[in-house]
This record gives structure tokens, C-alpha cells and sequence, in this order.
């Protein structure tokens, strides 16, 4: 069976093949040597020094042209995302176009550049504070977003005059792949270059190589290697990590409505997303309710292949996920989590790597369905009986990404602003971010600046105090 996309001229590859029929080849990708990977790594360090010199403004305009031409590729670029990583096609298409209104911030900032002045300490002296490309950054991307994750990575370097080298998961690298063809057309040659490479060899040019900044998106565990790695190096690092997001449900003049909003937030790209609520924190007397809404809407959602209309949740992306979801959630309910709906596969792994939604009632915040991302379409119900409770059972985790809370009280809104421990932080709506907010997390969520909006120039770009004597 021929392949729908072929990068690379490596003797070894990675293969990939569709999440809703394994049988299906989709993509095969030649793997890097080192010495071909050095040559990339020297080839962006003699383009960055030469977009460097380009004009904030004329930086801004080929970035404008080049998301012009990913919005009218978006169609393509969707059908590769969906092939490989098995979400909806709808969803696909929606972060596709989501990542170009993220991208057009980005414009803005290329003018910018975060420069500003500011007042000075002596008299005859004029201070400013400056900024410059970081140089060559380094980029990793997860399977579960393939064409959002590099847009975030690709938009602000390339804003602020850096160059880009791009490690895609070896699941999901064809939109990679097409989004670095698209690019050629709108800036110097080299300037973003995709690296087909394992993990060794990412974290030997994480930490050796001639880079100067790494963003990450992935696992804590290998985040905190990626940390590592990166300070052997002495370079900045952009960690966007996982999550175990709770949202609080404690009043609502319309509670189907806010399970509603939580169950979009829970099982888009089958729970695959860090940002995925995955614990539903309910007052005790609105549980039972709840639980039964709950059960009801999972079991009337339809499993089916991503590239079919009528599915309203795809498979899990690969099979090596498949079976930790199933371990976890196995786990889970040994431990006492009583599945509501759900809580198995389907079917046998080479019919396709689905979940069945589930809800876990019963949970306990310290056990594991409390406690540990399961990254699956699964949430958890925990319940409560004061609001000082719900708040630490919130903030009771490792993580600190995102959380919400639907109230019509502004006591607990003011209180919840205060006191969520998380970078991102909703009332009375899912956890959806919008395109120009910092996206980040705090605790083992996230480390550096947040991507998108206006802080991320502190990670692509670096510091000068300048002192003008006149």
C-alpha cells in the first residue's frame, strides 16, 4: 500500500498509520543521521543571522502572507492532522484556524518587538530597554495537536527574527512537514527546517547542540528531562506541560448548560489535550443530578472515525496511549472509581484505538483518577461539601495548568481568582483560550514565558539595557 505522504530519505523511518484503522498506512518519515543533523543546526544558524536583519515590518507582512496561504491549505492540513492523530475533522479544521488568528498576534508583535522606554537615572542620558532574536530555537512537538502546537513554536521565532528547527512526534509529522513546505514560498530557505530525530538524539542537541532557546510541549517526565538536558547547555526553556484540570461546580441558574460547556472541554480530541477538564468538582447536593446528566450525554455520543460527519468522538492516537488509558483507568477503578458510563474499549486495537467515554463517580481526590492525568476520555466526579474543600481538593495536585468555576456567587468568583493555583484560570465557562491570552501553566504544568500573547517576546527574543550619553 502506497503512502499519503512521504518526507525524508532515511534507510530507517518512522511509519504511521490511521488511529481509526491500523491497517492504514498513512505517512513514512526517514530519520536523521547526525551528521545530517548537524548540517540543519548550522544551516538555521546562517539563516537566522540574515532574517535577523530583515525589518520588524517586512517580517511582519511574509508572516501575514505565509498564515494567509496555511489558512487556504487549512483543508489539507486538516485531513493530515486527522489521518495521523485521529481527532474529529471538524476539530482538525477549527485548530487549524485557530492557530492562524494565534499566528496574526504575532504580526503585530514583529513591530514591535517588546522594545520600550524608559526613565533614566543621571542626567544627559536617555535609557532604553531592548530586545533581540534569541537565535535558533529548538522546538518539540506533541501527537495530540500536530498542526496548532508548531504554529504556536513557528509564529512568535520567526516574529522576533529567530530561525526554527522542528522535532514533530513520530506519530503525527505530516503537518509539520506541510506547514515547512507552505513556508518556503514566504521566507529564506532554511529558515524553518523539520528534524526527523528520536529522543536521544533531540536531547543531545538540546544539550550540546548550537541552539540558543528550546520549547517544549509534552509530558512532565520528559519536560523535566528537556529541563535538564537544556542546562547543560545554559539556554532558555519554554515548557508547556500537562495537566490534571479540575472545574468547580457549586451553583448555576442552569446546570445542563455548564455540563454542557464541561463535557466540550472534557472529551474534545478524546480527552487528548492538556488543557482537558478531567475532574468535575460538584457540591454534594447537585451530584446525584449531575452524575445523571453526565451519564446520559456520554452514552449518546457516537465513536466513530474522525473523517466521518457523524462521529462525535475519533480514536486515541496510538496504540502505546490506548493501553495507558486502559492500565490507568483500569487502576482507577480498582481503587474504588465506579464507572458511570464507559470505562473499556470497544473493541480489539487493530479495529481501531478507541475509548469509550467515561464517567467515574465515586473518586476520591487523592487516589488515582483523582490525582493523575489520564490524558483519556475520562472524567472524574468528585464531590464536596464546602467551598474551602473544593479549593483544596482544586489546587491538590502536581499540576497547575488550567481550572474553571461556574458560580453566580462574586464572593467564590473573587476568591477563586485569588486563590486557583493555575496559570489559566475561567468562571462560568469551559477552559477554550483566546488567541491573543498568555497560554501557560505554573507548578509541574509549565516553566518559562507563556506562548501566545504579548509575554512571549521574553522567550524568543532577549534583554539589552542600553545607556545613551548625550
Amino acid at each position: 500500500m502506497a503512502y499519503r505522504y512521504e518526507f525524508g530519505s532515511g534507510e530507517e523511518a518512522y511509519e504511521t498509520v490511521n488511529p481509526a484503522n491500523p491497517s492504514e498506512k498513512v505517512g513514512r518519515y526517514g530519520i536523521m543521521g547526525a551528521d545530517e543533523l548537524g548540517a540543519v543546526i548550522e544551516r538555521a544558524n546562517v539563516v537566522q543571522a540574515e532574517w535577523a536583519r530583515v525589518p520588524g515590518l517586512e517580517r511582519s507582512a511574509r508572516l501575514n502572507a505565509f498564515i494567509d496561504a496555511v489558512e487556504a491549505r487549512a483543508d489539507e492540513l486538516a485531513t493530515a492532522g486527522t489521518l495521523e492523530q485521529g481527532k474529529l475533522l471538524r476539530e482538525s479544521k477549527g485548530e487549524t484556524m485557530k492557530s492562524c488568528a494565534e499566528g496574526r498576534f504575532s504580526v503585530g508583535e514583529a513591530a514591535r518587538m517588546g522594545a520600550m522606554a524608559t526613565a533614566t537615572g543621571r542626567a544627559g542620558f536617555s535609557n532604553q530597554i531592548l530586545r533581540r532574536p534569541r537565535g535558533v530555537i529548538f522546538c518539540i512537538s506533541p501527537w495530540n495537536f500536530p498542526i496548532s502546537t508548531p504554529m504556536r513554536k513557528i509564529c512568535p521565532a520567526l516574529a522576533f527574527g529567530n530561525a526554527v528547527v522542528m522535532k514533530p512526534s513520530q506519530f503525527t509529522p505530516a503537518a509539520n512537514f506541510l506547514l515547512a513546505e507552505i513556508s518556503k514560498e514566504f521566507f529564506p530557505e532554511n529558515l524553518i527546517q523539520i528534524a526527523m530525530i528520536g529522543g536521544r538524539a533531540a536531547s543531545e542537541v538540546v544539550a550540546n547542540g548550537d541552539i540558543h532557546g528550546v520549547s517544549f510541549t509534552g509530558s512532565v517526565p520528559t519536560g523535566k528531562l528537556v529541563y535538564a538536558a537544556a542546562a547543560q547547555n545554559l539556554i532558555p526553556v519554554q515548557l508547556e506541560l500537562g495537566g490534571k484540570n479540575g472545574a468547580i461546580l457549586n451553583d448555576t441558574d442552569d446546570l445542563e448548560g455548564a455540563l454542557t460547556q464541561i463535557m466540550g472541554a472534557a472529551f474534545m480530541t478524546s480527552g487528548q489535550r492538556c488543557t482537558a477538564i478531567s475532574r468535575v468538582l460538584v457540591r454534594t447536593d447537585l451530584a446525584a443530578e449531575t452524575k445523571d446528566i453526565l451519564t446520559a450525554k456520554v452514552n449518546a455520543m457516537k465513536m466513530g472515525p474522525g473523517l466521518e460527519e457523524d462521529s462525535e468522538i475519533g480514536p486515541l492516537c496510538n496504540l502505546p496511549h490506548l493501553n495507558d488509558v486502559c492500565a490507568v483507568t483500569e487502576r482507577a477503578i480498582g481503587e474504588g472509581a465506579k464507572p458511570l458510563a464507559g470505562g473499556s474499549a470497544p473493541n480489539r486495537p487493530e479495529d481501531g484505538y478507541y475509548y469509550r467515554p467515561t464517567i467515574l463517580g465515586n473518586v476520591q481526590h487523592q487516589s488515582i483518577a483523582g490525582q493523575e492525568e489520564i490524558f483519556g476520555p475520562v472524567l472524574s466526579v468528585i464531590e464536596y461539601d464546602t467551598f474551602d474543600q473544593a479549593m483544596e481538593i482544586l489546587n491538590g495536585t502536581e499540576f497547575g495548568l488550567t481550572s474553571a468555576l461556574f458560580s453566580n456567587r462574586n464572593d467564590l468568583i473573587q476568591r477563586f481568582l485569588a486563590e486557583s493555583q493555575n496559570g489559566m484560570i475561567h468562571v462560568n465557562h469551559g477552559t477554550v483560550p483566546d488567541n491573543n491570552m498568555p497560554f501557560g501553566g505554573i507548578k509541574n504544568s509549565g516553566v518559562g514565558a507563556y506562548s501566545v500573547g504579548p509575554t512571549a517576546v521574553n522567550f524568543y527574543s532577549s534583554e539589552h539595557s542600553a545607556y545613551i550619553a548625550y
